[in-house]
């Protein structure tokens, strides 16, 4: 159950609500950071919510989940989060499209391809400047100077940046030139970096595991939430099933759920849930389709000779291809690209 305090209460009030509710025999856990007005109830049941308000002052509301990812729920929020990064609105009417190639390779390709996403309705730029790999033999990313050419590419374009972080000892680091910072399938249960992730003011973007459930994945954003970052995207990726034709399984399913189950918005990334790029236009729109907020699409100006991912990425005019067939999909739902 969670209990939220008028946030115009005192430290000193809050200690008696919080004392208040433990004399009745209730495990309290309260919220750090900019969620600290609340609380987290153990051992009370709902009917004993009622009572609660009650006989304890301050308390603004109570609500039961039937969820453990509690902050998440659409319980909890029942309007849909959105938020803003550098003039770009996430979870609203617009359908948002990331884009760029899976890595920044060196300054010159990777200013031309941010140039030519910008160009072809791109929202935001993608680059990794750090690269999980399963061989500790294939490139790694440039890390700092990957960053410092991220930055360049948003001044020369405007578009705001998005770039994966792997632990909890960068966040700092990558914080400071990201807008947004991406945690990819590999880290979505790496608890450590989640709870360093929720005391940033950045937002976050989530990747579903390569073989986490649905609730596994509103876990992990419940560690960013109960930190006090309340700006956290969820986006599905692919996940790992018996089939190999594809690098992945993408579970557009996952999408429709998600957004039922929790207020946070929904994105998806068909280049990772495909591995194919041929196949990345079909299951973007299928996904824009089925809900999704954004889209998260690598894109490479010259695929074959790509460090990283070649065989996912879309050539720019492909890319431009992608976003006018979106438009025209958003469109019979309500929405725009």
């Amino acid at each position: 159950m969670i209990v939220v305090v008028r946030p115009d209460v005192s430290d000193r009030e809050m200690a008696e609500v919080e004392r208040q509710l433990k004399d009745s025999g209730w495990g309290v856990y309260r919220s750090k950071g900019r969620n600290s007005s609340i609380l987290r109830i153990s051992g009370c049941s709902g009917e004993e919510a009622g009572n609660v308000v009650k006989s304890v002052p301050h308390i603004d509301k109570v609500v039961n989940v039937p969820y453990p990812f509690e902050l998440a729920s659409r319980e909890f929020k029942e309007e849909k989060t959105v938020f803003n990064v550098k003039g770009v609105e996430i979870g609203g009417e617009k359908v948002v499209v990331m884009a760029g190639p899976c890595a920044v390779e060196e300054k010159g390709s990777f200013l031309q391809s941010a140039v030519a996403v910008k160009n072809a309705g791109a929202d935001i730029l993608r680059g990794g400047a750090y690269k999980p790999r399963s061989s500790p033999y294939s490139f790694q990313g440039l890390e700092e100077e990957g960053l410092k050419i991220l930055a360049e590419a948003r001044e020369l374009t405007g578009l705001p940046i998005i770039t994966e972080v792997l632990d909890q000892h960068s966040v700092e680091k990558v914080a400071l030139y990201a807008d947004i910072v991406q945690v990819g399938t590999r880290n979505m249960q790496n608890f450590q970096l989640l709870k360093e992730l929720g005391k940033i003011e950045n937002p976050v973007l989530i990747k579903r595991g390569m073989s986490a459930t649905i609730e596994e994945w509103l876990m992990s954003a419940e560690y960013l939430l109960s930190e006090g970052n309340d700006k956290v995207i969820l986006c599905e990726r692919g996940i790992r099933t018996f089939e190999t034709f594809t690098r992945n399984t993408l579970d557009i399913s996952a999408i429709p759920i998600a957004k039922s189950l929790s207020h946070l918005p929904v994105f998806v990334d068909p280049s990772h849930g495909t591995g194919k790029w041929r196949y990345v236009h079909p299951m973007s729109m299928a996904a824009v389709a089925a809900g999704a907020d954004g889209l998260l699409v690598e894109v490479h100006s010259s695929p074959k000779e790509a460090l990283c991912d070649g065989p996912q990425s879309l050539l720019p005019e492909k890319f431009s291809q992608l976003v006018n067939s979106l438009q025209k999909v958003a469109e019979t739902i309500g929405r725009t690209v």
